[in-house]
């Protein structure tokens, strides 16, 4: 049975960090994507890395201030630095860097709240 669960998220202050994990079981080493909604807005991919190579991409919004890694078969990290009040949403990891995944290929989701 796949599972992905998300922990990490919190609430910081602009320019804080934060580091989101997605533990997964009944996976290994697959393509994993963070994406995140925001209240009224639309779902938006944020980063993705690959199970073949572990290469990355990243959404132009955060790119040079997140990092997506990957320190095992089943857990990927999202680092995020440099965090900007626009930066606030739920954060999900998915099995799938496309977004259409199933919902069975997705964790519940981590708040991340920037605010001063």
């Amino acid at each position: 049975q796949v599972q992905l669960v998300e922990s990490g998220g919190g609430s910081v202050q602009p320019g804080g960090s934060l580091r989101l994990s997605c533990a997964t079981s009944g996976l290994h080493y697959a393509d994993i994507g963070w994406f995140r909604q925001a209240p009224g807005k639309e779902r938006e991919w944020v980063s993705c890395i690959l199970g073949s190579d572990d290469s990355t991409t990243y959404a132009d919004s955060v790119k040079g201030r997140f990092t997506i890694s990957r320190d095992s078969a089943d857990t990927v990290y999202l680092q995020m630095n440099s965090l900007k009040p626009e930066d606030t949403a739920v954060y999900r990891c998915a099995a799938d860097c496309s977004g259409y995944a199933s919902e069975n290929y997705w964790g519940q989701g981590t708040q991340v709240t920037v605010s001063s």
